[in-house]
């Protein structure tokens, strides 16, 4: 065990957890990565594994079928995933998520009819929010839930950006409706919308049109959602009460951007693990080039940021399991953490040097996924935003 990115004070039940993630991300997933993320391959037999080990209900109460652990356990768990494959953390990210957004605020019809099969991952999760003309303005929304005669809703609309949109069953799909409030913020609902896994048509007036190319995460996929009239039922409004959907969102999100933070701890942790054994093997002017004082120092400062990240998630993580108001804390530790992981894995592709630019080294795919670390659940501008808005409530004079 190495001395970075320890967690003190986990139960032995924790620390089993962690242990079995890492073994098969070491077994299953670091061997593969390579070839399946370079074909763009989705992971399914990795899908697998993880559904035997109980991760898709890894929060989920036992009650409900799942192991009933905290965000702190899924977050590490997180980070030991991303650290193999970061594409394969985006499979249970957006499932989590709306596991979480039923756990907190799902009526209780609701929790027995989707947590059971969520936690062996029978029903798979998606998290819909952003739009085309959106980006992180989410007063924007402009897909419209409309109320009928007979109380039920159609829906019409077009979301991006879904990770797991062809894989997923069930949607947490935030809209507007007409609520009647001076507030845009309590003029939206969410409604957890049903759908076949696939491309195409895949429930009433719901199209998912296939997967959009990305330059990284590859592997899961990421897609549109387009719906027209599809018809809907008021019991699909999470927690059975319109006009909640932005603030249930926002829960969502925290996590959200807790479980970036750590896939970003991840890549990080594998960058400098590539660093520093790359730089015990290449010799350049008759010695390792880890005995160059450059290459030291940037191994030294690598490793201080790995160090400092992972505990800023830890702490992040910890506060959200005890209920408490966390967005200045999530909001820093998912600003720093993507900043730093693509700090330190651009630091391990200098170290590599002109290697690191072949797809044939592990570094080359790594620069290409700790990208999406800067913009998703939110850039880091949006993140200073939050954290400054909320200090200057705090320490207000």
């Amino acid at each position: 065990m190495t001395r970075l990115a320890q967690t003190e004070g986990l139960t032995d039940i924790q620390q089993d957890i962690l242990a079995a993630v890492h073994q098969f991300v070491e077994d299953k997933i670091i061997p593969v990565a390579q070839d399946l993320e370079h074909s763009d391959t989705y992971p399914q037999e990795i899908v697998d594994g993880l559904k035997e080990l109980g991760v898709f209900g890894l929060t989920i109460p036992e009650e409900f079928g799942g192991l009933g652990e905290s965000l702190l356990t899924y977050a590490l768990v997180v980070e030991e995933i991303a650290r193999g494959w970061m594409s394969v953390s985006g499979v249970i990210n957006t499932h989590f998520i709306v596991a979480y957004l039923l756990m907190q605020h799902g009526t209780e019809e609701q929790k027995q009819k989707y947590l059971p099969r969520m936690a062996t991952g029978e029903v798979r999760g998606a998290f819909s929010m952003s739009e085309p003309g959106l980006g992180s303005d989410v007063s924007a929304v402009s897909t419209k839930a409309t109320k009928q005669s007979d109380g039920s809703y159609s829906i019409t609309g077009q979301k991006m950006w879904l990770t797991n949109g062809a894989s997923s069953t069930l949607v947490a799909l935030l809209t507007k409706t007409d609520e009647g409030s001076d507030s845009v913020y309590k003029n939206m609902t969410t409604f957890l919308v049903e759908k076949e896994a696939g491309f195409g048509e895949t429930a009433q007036g719901v199209t998912v049109p296939g997967k959009i190319d990305k330059m990284g995460y590859k592997g899961v996929e990421t897609t549109e959602l387009i719906l027209e009239g599809h018809q809907i039922g008021a019991e699909q409004i999470l927690g059975g009460e319109p006009g909640k959907g932005f603030f249930q969102m926002m829960d969502g999100v925290e996590v959200g951007r807790v479980n970036v933070a750590a896939r970003a701890c991840g890549l990080a942790i594998r960058g400098f693990e590539l660093g520093i054994n790359y730089a015990q093997q290449r010799k350049t002017f008759g010695k390792i080039i880890a005995d160059h004082q450059a290459v030291l120092f940037r191994l030294a400062e690598m490793a201080t940021k790995v160090e400092t990240i992972h505990n800023m998630m830890v702490r992040a993580a910890r506060l959200k399991d005890t209920g408490k108001r966390m967005d200045v804390e999530a909001g820093m530790a998912k600003m720093l953490a993507s900043e730093y992981a693509n700090e330190v894995v651009e630091d391990s592709f200098r170290i590599h040097g002109g290697y690191g630019y072949s797809k044939e080294y592990e570094i080359e795919r790594l620069m290409r996924e700790v990208k999406f670390m800067l913009i998703g659940e939110g850039t880091s501008d949006i993140q200073k935003m939050i954290i400054g808005r909320q200090l200057l409530k705090e320490y207000k004079i």
